[in-house]
């Protein structure tokens, strides 16, 4: 499975109401010390938010349905909301796989806001962070996230499904 990119993945009035509320000042954003591997020492963090994890849904999952309507997975593992903060230079964070050995699955990331971070590929491949913007890969393939430098923050939700 190569890497999928689909721009104006969601209709715009449907995108500017999820965007809007993700971003908005009554969102659960949850501090998390480690962007890559827990219990590694890492300089970075990130804030966190679960729409789905292990067979438990959040009060905020019914917001990802119109994604689901689109991607149509035959079930779920993980859909996680990650929020990086600005810094001085971009920072490349350690290459991984969202899940090791599992065959099948599939990784997709929804960028909430655009900005100059991005999602890179250990073959290379560079996705700009697009708002509305959906990203589908194998998950078994080698990815990294980055930080941003124009915008106070960088939004993405992580999918995790077969």
């Amino acid at each position: 499975m190569s890497v999928k990119i689909i721009d104006n993945f969601l209709s715009e009035e449907i995108f500017k109401s999820l965007q809007n509320t993700i971003l908005g000042n009554n969102f659960d954003w949850y501090y998390n010390n480690y962007i890559d591997y827990e219990n590694k020492p890492n300089k970075q963090f990130q804030f966190i938010h679960f729409f789905f994890n292990n067979n438990w849904k959040g009060s905020n999952f019914h917001l990802i349905d119109p994604i689901l309507n689109v991607i149509k997975p035959f079930s779920l593992v993980r859909i996680k909301g990650n929020l990086l903060t600005k810094t001085d230079n971009t920072i490349v964070n350690e290459f991984h796989k969202d899940f090791e050995n599992i065959n099948n699955l599939t990784t997709g990331i929804f960028y909430i806001n655009t900005c100059n971070g991005y999602t890179l590929f250990k073959d290379g491949t560079k996705v700009e962070s697009i708002a509305n913007r959906f990203v589908s890969f194998d998950s078994q393939l080698e990815h990294t996230g980055t930080s941003c430098t124009d915008e106070n923050i960088r939004v993405v939700i992580n999918f995790n499904y077969f």
